[in-house]
């Protein structure tokens, strides 16, 4: 297998992508605490009199074309000690309890998450600022201020002054742009009591002509040309404090606002004067290239493992194709689709095992919601997010490229709003799905009601891009959609389609209009993409959701007593069949499908009314595919036709492929005609986009591709949106194939 090949073809643009991860770590890595988990091998041994007991190895240059990330350090207990399951084992099994989850991993490992595979109890916070200082006295003794030997992800010149001790970010948003003005954030997570505070943190920006990277200068901008803009120094601004049963935690919030220039820029910034990172905006009236992706996690049981190819983790190849993407032609933004996040291993404190393990689905809805179980909903989901939104490719993508974030189940809890009503107002699983959108809100869209308010009329909130919806069903917050402003010429809406859902609705008829009145006051765009989390133009499994949803099903009824081993098949919460929340989220369930067809009417007249084309960007199913609605029966060119929109379903970026007979069935469901929408002159289909296998062979089902995928996208101006798969090549490879699909700029001339 190729591993070395693809980034010594885009040398430059891995010596960049490569010096971007250092500038991440350096904000974690600290030789007084953390160069073991950078570094292969033990931590050296400083001393105030300037002994180093460390190998030559560990300062050996990290920028290499195609470098080998060092190992994290071994784990394995002392002699005389219990042994710890970690690594592969521990990916699999109920942990709730167990001292670790294994080891870091990626350059920018650093995160520790104890007791839980999730780390619910506790994930570990970078350097304080005590430790920090000691370390300063023992390099001062070494050489007045110069790098220590073995210090290999960190510089005196680069420190933060005053220093914080980081729990997660730097994190990047962008929200839209309006007149002329780019608004976006920046968030981190800090500890309070390793952190200095006086003065507040602060962040610099500088802005430079944007410049691809060379072998020679592997940056991001013109080193030679001057600043594009007079900086700016912005303080940040408290939205949250978290108190932990380890001490408390500050949220501190930066808005962003950039006048957009006639040229691309790439924006640098600092943390308190630490190292210099970057983002890259367009230029004025440019449309935006940007990225998206959904499924960012395994499902319960995957080995990540076996996913990692060269890599130190089964997270990392796509992403880190995504990354080198980026360096060669820079994304402006990445849309997440949903699933951000995994949190399904809640399930697995210690504190819920009395709601997890009670016998029936009665016993479950009485379960009390107890002081100890909200503490540890809360502790789970805040470590949770502080390590996966930091580590490894992701995390450094996180602090490169800003999101543009909206939320599915997996980022709550798996099939949240899907299940009966019973289920869902039980004290236990409201609370859940309650405390996994506020942190929802807060780390993927750096918003806290308390302090942003709920004002409903759009254009009065923090977030230009936010429009406050209806109340949620089963949650104390109301729906949060986004209108956001890709380019002249492109817009992106957002829904909500979790916090109002219930088994027989996803989205009210109220937010619908509301955000469809906001979406009419849009001028001179040609191209809306709507984000749904789970698509819309897919094939039907009607006949595997009556038989699973069938009260007397025999495998149920001896899965519910978990006979011969048949336990796996119905879920946690209600008993009902493992795949009926999956079958009942779909929009073409048969508790959704009237909603379904009044949805889809409604955006062909929103597109005859806009004059644009309007495409459905999907996630959710863990494969690539795109299903068509068009027209039925006029034969109509694309772009002649007002009812030909795309469902772009790019899943997932790092979770596993179906199983190949899932997929099979899949496949052979896409090749069958639909008719639910001919009395309204629609069509669908699936369309055979890969006719090849990413070897170049002939694929034998060219309507779905069933590999770990992202998608590219980018407007052309000939007023087309082309939307460029990147599916992998080989399982973690870290290299991806192109697959590109078109979507016409809208031409015609009267409606038909």
């Amino acid at each position: 297998m190729d591993t070395t090949g693809f980034s010594t073809r885009y040398r430059a643009e891995a010596l960049s992508r490569q010096a971007a991860a250092q500038a991440h770590a350096t904000y974690y890595a600290h030789p007084s605490l953390h160069l073991s988990t950078y570094l292969n091998g033990p931590a050296p041994i400083l001393n105030p009199a300037g002994g180093d007991q460390s190998d030559n190895t560990l300062t050996q240059p990290l920028n290499e074309a195609n470098p080998t990330i060092p190992a994290a350090p071994s784990l394995a207990p002392q002699p005389g000690t219990n042994e710890k399951k970690s690594g592969t084992e521990g990916t699999r099994e109920e942990q709730g309890g167990k001292e670790d989850s294994g080891k870091p991993s990626g350059l920018d490992k650093g995160a520790r998450e104890i007791n839980g595979e999730a780390g619910g109890t506790n994930t570990s916070p970078g350097p304080a600022a005590e430790e920090v200082r000691k370390f300063e006295e023992m390099i001062g003794s070494q050489g007045n201020g110069q790098r220590a030997e073995g210090a290999v992800n960190w510089s005196v010149e680069e420190k933060m002054n005053p220093h914080l001790q980081l729990m997660c970010g730097p994190l990047l948003a962008y929200y839209t742009t309006k007149d002329n003005v780019w608004q976006g954030g920046a968030m981190v997570v800090t500890t309070d009591e390793g952190s200095v505070y006086e003065p507040a943190p602060r962040l610099d920006l500088s802005f430079h002509l944007y410049s691809p990277p060379s072998e020679s200068v592997p940056t991001l901008y013109e080193t030679e040309a001057e600043p594009i803009l007079q900086s700016q120094r912005l303080t940040a601004q408290k939205i949250l404090t978290f108190d932990s049963a380890v001490g408390s935690n500050s949220f501190w919030r930066f808005i962003i606002e950039i006048p957009l220039q006639p040229v691309e820029m790439t924006v640098r910034y600092r943390l308190n004067g630490g190292a210099a990172m970057d983002f890259v905006i367009p230029a004025l009236y440019q449309n935006f290239r940007w990225a998206a992706h959904s499924c960012n996690g395994f499902s319960s049981g995957i080995n990540p493992d076996e996913f990692k190819g060269p890599f130190q983790s089964g997270y990392d190849p796509v992403w880190e194709d995504m990354l080198l993407q980026h360096h060669k032609k820079p994304f402006h933004c990445m849309v997440g689709g949903g699933d951000q996040i995994y949190c399904d291993a809640i399930t697995r404190e210690p504190e819920l095992q009395p709601w997890i393990n009670a016998p029936n689905k009665d016993a479950k809805l009485a379960t009390p919601l107890t002081e100890e179980i909200k503490t540890a909903v809360d502790r789970f989901y805040f470590n949770h997010y502080c390590k996966i939104f930091r580590s490894n490719a992701f995390g450094r993508a996180n602090s490169s490229i800003p999101m543009v974030n909206m939320l599915d189940d997996h980022d709550l809890i798996d099939g949240f709003g899907t299940y009966d009503d019973a289920t869902q107002a039980a004290p236990v699983m409201s609370f859940v799905g309650s405390r996994g959108y506020f942190w929802f809100l807060v780390f993927q869209l750096f918003v806290v009601d308390a302090v942003d308010g709920t004002n409903p009329t759009p254009g009065t909130h923090t977030l230009k891009s936010l429009i406050i919806g209806g109340p949620g069903a089963w949650i104390p917050f109301p729906s949060h959609s986004l209108l956001v402003y890709l380019g002249p010429k492109v817009s992106l809406l957002a829904i909500d389609c979790r916090a109002e859902r219930k088994l027989n609705r996803i989205v009210t008829k109220e937010t619908y209009q509301k955000l469809f009145t906001e979406v009419r006051k849009a001028k001179g765009m040609e191209q809306l993409v709507v984000l749904l989390g789970v698509p819309i133009a897919y094939p039907r499994m009607s006949f595997l959701e009556h038989f699973l949803d069938f009260k007397y099903n025999p495998l149920n009824m001896l899965a519910r007593h978990n006979a011969f081993g048949l336990g796996g098949m119905v879920n946690k919460f209600n008993q009902a069949s493992e795949l009926l929340d999956d079958l009942n989220d779909h929009w073409c369930a048969n508790t959704h499908k009237k909603e379904r067809n009044w949805l889809v009417m409604e955006i062909q007249r929103l597109a005859l009314d806009l004059g644009a084309r309007i495409t459905f960007l999907s996630g959710d199913v863990h494969l690539a595919a795109v299903g068509c609605l068009f027209t039925k029966g006029k034969n109509l060119a694309p772009e002649k036709d007002h009812r030909y929109m795309l469902n772009i379903i790019t899943s997932a970026i790092v979770n596993t492929p179906p199983p190949p007979g899932a997929a099979y069935m899949v496949a052979a469901l896409g090749t069958h005609k639909h008719r639910t929408l001919h009395k309204m002159n629609t069509d669908e289909r699936m369309i055979p986009l890969f006719e090849k296998e990413t070897d170049g062979s002939k694929k034998r089902r060219p309507r779905v591709q069933a590999r770990r995928n992202y998608t590219a996208v980018e407007y052309k101006q000939t007023g087309e949106l082309v939307f460029d798969f990147r599916v992998e090549k080989e399982q973690g490879l870290g290299e991806t194939v192109s697959y590109p699909i078109t979507c016409p700029a809208p031409r015609w001339d009267v409606a038909i």
